[in-house]
């Protein structure tokens, strides 16, 4: 096996461990709440202004996706839409108070993985964690490219 297939086989294997250890704890204090509806109300709570178009390209998601999803969030009273006065066409999302209680219950685990994981982060120095941003900037950026270059544009 050579390095670059080394690189890609325990990238998937220290994501697939963190998705693991993370996993019961995840799910049960966010019970009822698939990933992809934890993440879309993040997305929504950290950005201005989203919409069906924003959401589908930051979470890989087609447009399709979005709506039955920004749908369901709706119907589970976690997400309300509003339009801007000067743009009647478009559709945007906030947060409900029950929707900002998923996103606080998610950033707090967040939080308590990352102050699990210290130990081992204060043993890196900051070159080499400039070293891991930059490469995965680039690979992030090369797998861009291919999927313009496929023509996989979020429909």
């Amino acid at each position: 096996m050579n390095k670059q297939e080394l690189v890609m086989m325990e990238f998937r294997d220290l994501f697939n461990k963190m998705v693991w250890l993370n996993k019961s704890k995840m799910e049960d204090r966010l019970k009822g709440h698939k990933p992809s509806e934890v993440h879309c109300i993040e997305y929504i709570e950290k950005n201005v202004d989203p919409n069906v178009t924003k959401l589908a390209e930051s979470l890989y998601m087609t447009k399709g996706a979005i709506s039955k999803l920004t749908k369901k969030l709706m119907e589970k009273g976690l997400i309300e839409c509003y339009q801007k006065s000067e743009n009647k066409k478009e559709i945007y999302f906030r947060l409900t108070e029950q929707g900002k209680e998923i996103y606080n219950i998610h950033e707090d685990l967040h939080q308590e993985f990352q102050e699990r994981d210290k130990d081992i982060f204060e043993q890196v120095t900051e070159e080499q964690l400039e070293s891991m941003r930059s490469f995965m900037k680039k690979y992030s950026q090369h797998l861009d490219a291919e999927i313009k270059k496929r023509g996989l544009e979020i429909n």
